[in-house]
């Protein structure tokens, strides 16, 4: 697969805080890669840096094959870019900041995509900038990434503000621009939404990548829970090596189940006459919380 985005040992110092310690990922054409983290991690300010904003003090970073500091100019026009926090100018209105946006990129405007968009996101361009809430001023950003001929996407928590209808609107707009070969890196908070969008997940904590690969990689390293229930006693369960957190309630047996051990846990349970088993999948937010939970500082 084509590489559009290629990131290596990134490393960057503020002060005495290293926020960025070892960053590598890579993001391929038509791909959605979920960038998540907790706060702190160093998610903005790799993001900043594949922007050109910011230099990095060690590492490569390029998009397209081109550098992101040197080529920021040249890159920037096949890029559009979401921040979580989007700032307007006060005494323009919502339609003329998405027409300022879209004539800087310095290509001709699909009127009828940026009208679709508009009624899509149920938006008002007539209103004054300074009247708009926080979700109507995400609206305006995402109508005039989206209404962009880009190649790449980077948004950084998009949905901030929106109602639940305008995060599946948004969700529909990713699917279309990848099904058109553009590759997206969406930085989240809403792991349900990453779940459901992206290919694949890089988790950043403390500064470096500890986790990345495809969802179902992922899953595999993160466990499952199971509810059983038989017609004799279970012993010894929680000596078992595959047996986390064995707790008994209502007379059935719950515990987490690393989740390449699902095998050795039947052939251990089977003797005991099952009468009830039922697991619940891994979930993203199981492999997030565990390195959340050991993550303190970070910038």
């Amino acid at each position: 697969m084509e590489k559009v985005v290629e990131i290596k040992g990134l490393k960057k110092v503020f002060g005495k805080t290293q926020a960025l310690k070892d960053v590598s990922f890579d993001v391929t054409k038509g791909e959605i890669i979920g960038f998540i983290g907790p706060n702190g991690a160093g998610k903005s300010t790799t993001l900043r840096i594949l922007l050109g904003l910011i230099k990095a003090d060690d590492g490569q970073a390029s998009i397209f094959g081109k550098d992101v500091w040197n080529d920021a100019v040249e890159i920037h026009k096949r890029v559009a870019y979401v921040p979580g926090d989007v700032n307007l100018w006060p005494n323009l209105t919502g339609g003329e900041v998405i027409d300022l946006f879209l004539s800087m990129r310095g290509q001709k405007v699909d009127k009828e995509r940026k009208e679709e968009l508009i009624k899509r996101f149920e938006f008002d361009p007539t209103k004054k900038c300074r009247g708009y809430s926080k979700g109507n001023r995400q609206k305006v950003a995402l109508i005039a990434a989206f209404a962009a001929d880009a190649d790449v996407y980077i948004f950084d928590e998009p949905t901030a503000g929106l109602d639940p209808l305008q995060e599946r609107v948004f969700q529909k707009q990713a699917r279309e621009v990848k099904a058109r070969g553009a590759s997206i890196i969406l930085s989240s908070h809403i792991l349900s939404e990453v779940e459901q969008l992206c290919d694949t997940v890089a988790i950043i904590s403390q500064g470096k990548i500890v986790e990345s690969g495809s969802l179902n990689e992922l899953r595999h390293l993160t466990r499952t829970q199971i509810i059983f229930k038989t017609k004799e006693d279970v012993p010894s369960l929680a000596d078992q090596d595959f047996a986390h957190n064995v707790a008994h309630e209502k007379g059935e047996t719950i515990f987490q189940l690393d989740s390449d051990k699902m095998a050795e846990f039947l052939r251990f349970v089977e003797p005991y006459h099952v009468t009830k088993l039922e697991s619940a999948p891994p979930k993203l937010e199981d492999l997030f919380m565990r390195h959340y939970e050991t993550t303190k500082g970070g910038v």
